[in-house]
């Protein structure tokens, strides 16, 4: 058994009628983030991969890895953007010793 029920057009369907002018409005802000603008549709959506894997959407990871090969980015250019991404999550848990370290200094630890 799936984690996460496969997307069906069924239930976009019922998404989209549950709430249609919000649903629109949504769609409509996608369609120009991920526009070509100062930053490329591909480096957006390469962006949105590194994104999708910190806030661990599996929907999104499999959207916007497809939309980033569709703008023309390679395989080692996903994993690249992974890496970054895993860099930054582990880099927070890094910098948020900082709060142990206080704690501890309140505490009269060295």
């Amino acid at each position: 058994m799936a984690m996460f029920p496969e997307s069906s057009p069924e239930a976009r369907r019922k998404i989209r009628d549950l709430a249609p002018e919000t649903h629109s409005a949504f769609a409509a802000l996608g369609r120009q983030v991920f526009a070509d603008g100062a930053l490329t549709a591909k480096t957006k959506q390469l962006i949105a991969v590194a994104v999708a894997h910190v806030t661990q959407c599996p929907y999104c990871i499999d959207g916007h890895t497809k939309a980033a090969r569709r703008a023309g980015a390679s395989p080692q250019e996903l994993m690249e953007a992974v890496w970054v991404a895993a860099e930054m999550r582990a880099g927070a848990a890094y910098a948020h010793a900082n709060l142990m370290i206080s704690a501890l200094s309140e505490e009269g630890e060295q």
